[in-house]
């Protein structure tokens, strides 16, 4: 297994790119590029990985946004880790 950060949108599709993961775990909040529109390049250069978002801001509106976006599920921070593994767990078995 492999698990890597990145800084921004923009850093994580290009270790995206070089390290073909088995899932990508997105904030909302990332610099320069948000985790909404790294999602959407992500779909289109990698349409096969599923892509998970972990944010403060889990809104109806916004899990709308983001599953136009790509992504298969939105998970709060406030649920905390367990609610990050099995929402990991589920789409990984998918």
């Amino acid at each position: 297994m492999v698990c890597e950060e990145a800084a921004n949108g923009y850093e994580g599709i290009v270790k995206a790119q070089e390290l073909h993961p088995d899932l990508i775990i997105l904030d909302l909040a990332m610099p320069e590029m948000n985790g909404l529109q790294a999602a959407r390049v992500l779909k289109r250069i990698m349409p096969t990985i599923p892509l998970l978002m972990f944010t403060s801001y889990p809104v109806p509106s916004l899990e709308k946004e983001a599953a136009s976006a790509g992504i298969r599920r939105v998970v709060s921070k406030s649920d905390g880790a367990p609610a990050v593994m099995s929402a990991i767990r589920s789409l990984l078995a998918a």
